[in-house]
C-alpha cells in the first residue's frame, strides 16, 4: 500500500501537482535504505537535492563595481574632438579660392580646365542625344516585331484552315 501511494506522488511530482508536504514525504521515503528497485532512479536524484541543498557559495561577492575612467576620458576627448572639427574652419574661414587670389601659372591651368570640362560637358550633351535616337529606332523595331507576330498567326490559322478542308 505505501509503494502504491509513493508511485501516485511520483506521478503527481513529475507532473508538477505535489504539494511541499507530499515532496517532503518522497523526500523521506527516497532517504530511507529500502527502496524499491524499480524507483532506485528517483533515489538518485533526491540524495542529488539533499546534497546540492547543504553546499554553501564561500567566496565574496563585490558590493560596489569598479569604476572605469578610461571611458569618461574617452568620450571627454570625443566631445573636444567634435568641437575642434566644428570651431577651427568657421574661425579660420571658408573663403573660396578667386582666380585673382592664384598666380599668373595657376590662374592660365584654371581657365584651361575650366574650358576643357565645358567641352566635355557639351561633347557629353550631344552624345546623349545620339542615344534617344537609338532609343525611338529599338521602339519602332518593337513595334514591326510585334506586327510580325500577328503575321504568323495568321499564318498558323490559315494553314489549319486549309489542312482541314
Amino acid at each position: 500500500m505505501v509503494l502504491n501511494s509513493i508511485e501516485k506522488l511520483l506521478e503527481k511530482y513529475d507532473n508538477g501537482e505535489t504539494t511541499l508536504q507530499e515532496e517532503q514525504q518522497l523526500k523521506a521515503y527516497f532517504a530511507q535504505d529500502n527502496v524499491a528497485p524499480h524507483l532506485e532512479s528517483y533515489r538518485v536524484m533526491f540524495q542529488y537535492f539533499n546534497t546540492t541543498k547543504q553546499e554553501l557559495y564561500t567566496k565574496d561577492v563585490p558590493l560596489k563595481p569598479k569604476k572605469n575612467n578610461m571611458y569618461q576620458w574617452i568620450s571627454v576627448a570625443a566631445v573636444a574632438v567634435l568641437m575642434l572639427g566644428i570651431i577651427i574652419p568657421n574661425t579660420f574661414g571658408n573663403q573660396p579660392l578667386t582666380p585673382n587670389d592664384l598666380t599668373p601659372e595657376e590662374r592660365e591651368m584654371y581657365y584651361q580646365t575650366k574650358e576643357a570640362l565645358a567641352m566635355l560637358g557639351s561633347n557629353f550633351n550631344k552624345g546623349t542625344s545620339s542615344f534617344s535616337a537609338l532609343n525611338l529606332a529599338s521602339e519602332s523595331f518593337n513595334v514591326g516585331a510585334e506586327k510580325a507576330s500577328h503575321i504568323s498567326q495568321l499564318a498558323n490559322t490559315t494553314n489549319k484552315l486549309l489542312k482541314n478542308k
